[in-house]
């Protein structure tokens, strides 16, 4: 008698060998849901454990994800949580070239990463409350900035508005009512000029035959970038569970 399973079974031992390593439950987050323009109910996930009651929610790292490290650089968070990084390195490399210092090169570096990594809307903002414990007050300030000057043009320095704003958000498009009132306070600031400059180098950095390598500012971030020895994320800093949130973006709680 030939005991040896068939191709069938073999594929069959092997999907349910799968499914038994597959039974988890991922429960999207309301601002995800929204976004889907889905207001309906999240995903009950106690009639699904009651059908399978191998089924668990995500309380631990996401199989899906590539493994982050135990304790998480911000280099770290580039290679395996942020999402296709091209613009902000050949932004940063414009700033380079252009002899700003480290803090702007690094201010260019980041000014996304809210997009890139967390959230879309008012990425400025978001992304700027993300570094803050671990940059010069100057960077943040200059990354927060950027989300708002942008919509304004500046001649002393070239900044024309985008073309590509018009096309994406229509001629007739105007800031809401709060940019317009911090556009007001920011433009007398003594770190005007370093908001404005990332959005200088972010407009000529969309070049898809560009390439640059995040290796190429490993000594910037190392200057000006304080890693906290714990990692990105455990370091009980006031935005720890920021990070924390996409090192592990499904945790169910």
């Amino acid at each position: 008698m030939n005991d040896t399973p068939t191709m069938s079974q073999r594929a069959d031992a092997l999907e349910e060998q799968m499914s038994r390593e597959l039974d988890y439950i991922v429960v999207k987050s309301r601002l995800y849901s929204m976004a889907e323009g889905d207001m309906g109910p999240a995903v009950n996930a106690n009639a699904i454990m009651a059908k399978n009651p191998n089924a668990r929610v995500l309380m631990g790292d996401d199989p899906r994800l590539p493994a982050m490290p135990e304790k998480p650089t911000l280099m770290d968070f580039f290679k395996y949580r942020f999402g296709p990084a091209a613009h902000l390195l050949q932004s940063a490399k414009h700033a380079m070239n252009a002899g700003l210092s480290d803090k702007m090169v690094l201010a260019s570096l980041l000014h996304d990463i809210s997009t890139i990594g967390f959230i879309r809307g008012d990425h400025g903002y978001w992304g700027a409350q993300l570094v803050e414990p671990y940059v010069d007050e100057e960077v943040t300030w200059a990354i927060r900035a950027h989300q708002v000057l942008r919509f304004y043009p500046d001649d002393s320095v070239g900044y024309e508005y985008p073309q590509s704003y018009i096309k994406a958000f229509g001629a007739g498009y105007r800031p809401d009512p709060y940019v317009e009132e911090d556009y007001k306070r920011m433009r007398d600031h003594k770190w005007y000029m370093s908001g404005r400059m990332i959005t200088v180098h972010d407009i000529y950095s969309f070049d898809p035959d560009a390439k640059v390598e995040l290796e190429e500012f490993t000594d910037v971030i190392g200057r000006n970038f304080r890693q906290p020895e714990q990692g990105l994320g455990f370091d009980n800093s006031p935005v720890a569970h920021m990070w924390r949130a996409m090192i592990r973006p499904a945790k169910y709680l």
